[in-house]
């Protein structure tokens, strides 16, 4: 007699994974798109998964130069994916991006848009941990919703946990946590999410930057303050707005 059967979660997670890539990608049917848009409205994981995705491709964009594909190249990949020249174009401009992405994300191309810019501020480390987060297949380290599952994992790993506020009630869910690095020091990041968008909240300890200041760095907006001794930086493509409302929200917020 047969045990009962199991189902493979992680596979099945995998799998969900690739379902909201190709939802950003527009790949997907009408009705699986309207299936897997309503789980990511309903799970903020999917809803994290999205954001990263739709930011790492801004990314790419702004950073990346842009320059057609060789004709050998695109030859082969024809032939690979037994495509015939008489194929319409767009079926091939698809594949193309597809294949491009992959190869960006798993190669040098990867180490160069993670790089930052000559200078080493803290500002530009604290972008070059926001973009790796973002080319990570997740942008956090521990992935909890739940500020008491998430302070407690730094415990260990840093000297000092961060402040963690729940901020669910006024949509910015919290995603996670992990451990950047800000000149030659490991220090926190939380992520939480707004929509579509990745924040990442860095605590640099020993560093101050008056009350409040705001800037745009690599296109991304950033907000910075400072209190109990850490300096905080909000970093995201989120508009200003939006972000200066999210660090209002966070300093009045409990701890």
């Amino acid at each position: 007699m047969t045990g009962p059967m199991t189902v493979d979660t992680h596979d099945n997670n995998d799998r969900t994974t690739l379902l909201v890539h190709a939802y950003v990608d527009g790949e997907l049917d009408p009705a699986n798109a309207i299936a897997i848009e309503q789980r990511i409205a309903s799970e903020p994981a999917l809803a994290a998964e999205r954001a990263r995705v739709e930011a790492l491709r801004r990314a790419l964009r702004e950073r990346l130069p842009q320059e057609p594909a060789p004709a050998a190249l695109r030859e082969k990949v024809r032939r690979a994916a037994g495509l015939t020249r008489q194929r319409a174009q767009p079926t091939w401009m698809a594949l193309a991006a597809s294949l491009a992405l992959a190869i960006f994300a798993s190669s040098t191309g990867t180490w160069y848009a993670m790089q930052p810019p000559v200078g080493g501020s803290v500002p530009d480390a604290v972008i070059a941990g926001h973009l790796r987060a973002l080319m990570a297949p997740q942008p956090a380290d521990v992935a909890s919703s739940d500020r008491h599952t998430v302070k407690p994992w730094f415990s260990g790993r840093i000297p000092l946990a961060p402040r963690v506020v729940d901020l669910v009630q006024d949509g910015f869910p919290l995603v996670g946590g992990r451990v950047d690095v800000v000149n030659r020091t490991p220090v926190p990041s939380l992520v939480y999410s707004r929509r579509q968008h990745l924040i990442s909240l860095t605590a640099v300890p020993n560093a101050s930057v008056g009350n409040r200041t705001s800037q745009t760095v690599q296109g991304y907006n950033m907000i910075a303050w400072t209190a109990d001794g850490m300096t905080y930086w909000a970093v995201s493509d989120l508009n200003l707005q939006e972000l200066e409302m999210f660090t209002r929200l966070f300093r009045a917020a409990p701890s």
